[in-house]
């Protein structure tokens, strides 16, 4: 029996919120409630300030959802925002210590895998290359953190729900060799994300540090274009060995490449290398070479930077095709031109040592 979502609020509306505005559910805290059969979901955004008053309000809500009929899985995040930055602290001798950036238990090496702007392919290099180094021996996660467009449960033929034994850790999914994790098992294929800065970065902590990764080599995380919150928190809180920039060859996609660049420098995370893609087009009937989007301007800008340019990857119907269809070209054809570019990627991540 599925739960519905009147049962779940008319529960959340018996806790008391401790700002004395009613219900938690009145008082606006319950967010992006989501059901889908015997899951459910949803988030408590707070004011920071009270973060200590709203924790054993989180383990009621836990709690009293838990026992509602029809629930198999649950999941609260409990995350805050403030409506004004806070004033800075000017106490002579005062030292901030923030807490920095922390290892995922078990896992040796992160890499991000970034573009500046969508459309590029970089979701598609992602699943390639987790896959690639899987093949070559490696333990491999792939942590989908585009967040409002997850592709990865398509292309690596991942479906169902992940599973939560305690209903605070999360057991990832697993195919081709790669522990995948993805916002896209938690929702249906046409749902939007819906979500604000806090609540994003409530999301990708939770799907770093409470899914039980098990032990990796590395960890790639493909994340979603652009420079904002979700990239600004993986580097803050993780420790990212460094970032792959994927590109098309053209001035208008270098252009936002650069600023990606330019924020892992800020953020003081390495660039490895970075990868071309759509390099060219190779007729099918004719063997035509053609070079649709351009050509050398990726590898122009890595000489720059005085990083690897490291694979050019070509435009070609198989390589869609086999993401599309789940299982990535270096699955479906691991000997095929199309695929070698990925292996020689794989290859040189393990060369360096970081996977």
């Amino acid at each position: 029996m599925s739960v519905t979502r009147e049962a779940v609020l008319e529960t959340l509306k018996t806790i008391e919120d401790p700002t004395g505005k009613g219900d938690i559910v009145a008082a606006g805290v319950v967010r992006a409630l989501n059901i889908d059969g015997g899951n459910v979901r949803f988030v408590l955004e707070i004011d920071p300030a009270r973060a200590e008053a709203y924790g054993p309000i989180r383990d009621q809500a836990e709690a009293l959802v838990k026992a509602v009929k029809g629930v198999e899985n649950l999941s609260v995040v409990l995350t805050g925002h403030s409506a004004q930055p806070a004033p800075p602290d000017l106490k002579l001798g005062h030292k901030s210590e923030p807490k920095g950036p922390e290892k995922i238990p078990g896992v040796n090496h992160i890499i991000a895998i970034a573009s500046g702007k969508g459309g590029v392919g970089k979701s598609t290099v992602s699943a390639n290359l987790a896959c690639a180094l899987a093949a070559q021996g490696r333990r491999v996660g792939l942590l989908d953190a585009d967040v409002y467009g997850p592709s990865q449960p398509r292309m690596l033929g991942v479906s169902g729900r992940p599973a939560s034994p305690d209903g605070k850790t999360i057991l990832p999914m697993r195919n081709h060799g790669v522990t995948m994790m993805s916002i896209g098992l938690m929702t249906n294929d046409d749902q939007a994300v819906v979500w604000r800065g806090p609540m994003l970065m409530g999301a990708l902590q939770q799907m770093m540090m409470q899914v039980q990764w098990g032990a990796l080599d590395v960890l790639l995380v493909d994340l979603p274009p652009g420079t904002g919150d979700v990239q600004m928190t993986l580097a803050q809180k993780a420790q990212v060995d460094g970032a792959i920039i994927v590109s098309t060859p053209q001035d208008v996609a270098l252009i936002d490449a650069r600023k990606g660049i330019d924020m892992f420098q800020q953020l003081n995370v390495p660039i490895v290398g970075m990868i071309e893609n759509m390099s060219t087009h190779i007729c099918s009937n004719c063997g035509h070479e053609e070079h649709v989007f351009g050509h050398g301007g990726v590898a122009a800008e890595a000489a720059k930077l005085n990083v690897p340019l490291l694979a050019e990857i070509p435009l070609h119907l198989d390589i869609r095709l086999a993401a599309d269809g789940g299982a990535p070209i270096v699955v479906s054809a691991p000997d095929s031109a199309q695929a070698k570019g990925f292996a020689d990627v794989a290859q040189a991540l393990i060369a360096k040592g970081i996977a």
